[in-house]
Formats: structure tokens, C-alpha cells, sequence
């Protein structure tokens, strides 16, 4: 198994509502699961390839619980990547070299048979965790904003934030509302004013490392 290890910023935005009942355990809001999640990748390395600086993407459908499986999955990687941190980031994120169950790309890739073709675009990006607020842009695929999750009564900012000591993902996420569209991608997404969260990872194919 090729040992790999990476710190990045992640923004992922799916259909369920406010909080995303998979943090607590609980069936998706409308019984299904859909997302778009973009990657930014601050430092870390696959084997003897740097991964530093490079950005990458996923849009993801299952048609029940993710645990029922049965989804399909599209993988974006920003094209300025090399040969090898392409490589290196199709085997992350499709699960490979990683322990059983130890990061959220082993699962979602174990429970999407349907993989559709890999696409290799610009990934323009631009958020604060601490404010949630921003973007990303993944070039003729999907667009996903997110913002703050408005107080029900005064719209005033409402704070939010997640805290998994046993997470396969992160440790602490911030939740936001965001809103997402796909244009070009082989799954047809749309999201307006659901869960998002903006989480640091720290992870390797052994599972979080910590915050």
C-alpha cells in the first residue's frame, strides 16, 4: 500500500438540510443523498509525489442512505495537476491505499459502483471557514456557493459547528447554507439554501489525524 497523508480545505455542499442528518447517524432528509465537495489541498504528499497546491472535486448521487450504496460518482481534478498528482488523486479519492472504512473516499467509492469518466479542469475557489462564506468553481461542471445559516427569526448570522472525536472526514466542521448547480457533469445536481459545512483535514490512508 503506497502511504499517503495530505492537509487541505474542504467545502461540501449536499441536498439534506441544515446540520445533515449523516453527522448524527440519522436517514437523509428527503431519503436520499447528493453532494458536491471541493478540495483544497494545502500540503501532503502519495508515496514520493507532492500534492501541495493542487485542488480537486467530486459530485456524488445515491439513490437511499449512502450505507445502501447503489450511487454514482464523478471525480473533477484541477488539470494543472501533473501526471503523477492526477494519479495519486484518482487512487485517494477512489479509496485505494487506504485501511477499510478509514476515510469518507473509501466509502463513497465503495458505495458508488458507477464511476463516471474522471475530468481534468480549472477549480477556482475562494472561502473563509471561520465566516462561511465563499465559492468554488469548477469549470463547465458545477458551481456551489455558501453563506452563513440565517437566524430564523432575525437573519442575523447563526454559528454552527461539528465535532466528530471518531470522524472519518475531519474533527470540526462549521456549517453554512449553501447553494449548488451542475452544468456539465455526468450527475445533474441542483441546491438551493441546504447543509453545508467547511472543514480542515488532516488525514492519511490510515484515517483522520487529527484537527
Amino acid at each position: 500500500m503506497t502511504e499517503w497523508k495530505l492537509q487541505a480545505e474542504e467545502l461540501a455542499n449536499c441536498n439534506c438540510n441544515f446540520g445533515c442528518p449523516c453527522q448524527f447517524s440519522v436517514l437523509p432528509t428527503h431519503g436520499n443523498c447528493e453532494a458536491v465537495v471541493v478540495f483544497d489541498i494545502e500540503s501532503g504528499h502519495y508515496g514520493e509525489t507532492d500534492l501541495a497546491g493542487v485542488r480537486a472535486a467530486g459530485v456524488y448521487h445515491w439513490p437511499g442512505p449512502i450505507h445502501e450504496g447503489n450511487g454514482q460518482m464523478q471525480l473533477i481534478i484541477d488539470e494543472s495537476a501533473s501526471a503523477d498528482q492526477r494519479a495519486a488523486l484518482q487512487a485517494i479519492m477512489s479509496g485505494e491505499d487506504t485501511d477499510e472504512m478509514a476515510t469518507m473516499w473509501y466509502v463513497f467509492s465503495a458505495m458508488a459502483p458507477k464511476k463516471h469518466e474522471t475530468l481534468y479542469v480549472p477549480i477556482e475557489l475562494d472561502w473563509s471557514r471561520e465566516d462561511r462564506t465563499g465559492y468554488a468553481n469548477v469549470t463547465g461542471v458545477f458551481d456551489v456557493k455558501v453563506r452563513p445559516i440565517p437566524n430564523i427569526v432575525t437573519g442575523d448570522p447563526h454559528r454552527a459547528a461539528f465535532h466528530l472525536p471518531n470522524g472519518f472526514e475531519y474533527r470540526t466542521a462549521e456549517a453554512a447554507s449553501g447553494s449548488a448547480q451542475t452544468t456539465g457533469a455526468a450527475i445533474s445536481l441542483a441546491f438551493d439554501a441546504t447543509h453545508a459545512h467547511l472543514a480542515h483535514l488532516n488525514i492519511s490512508g490510515h484515517g483522520v489525524l487529527g484537527a
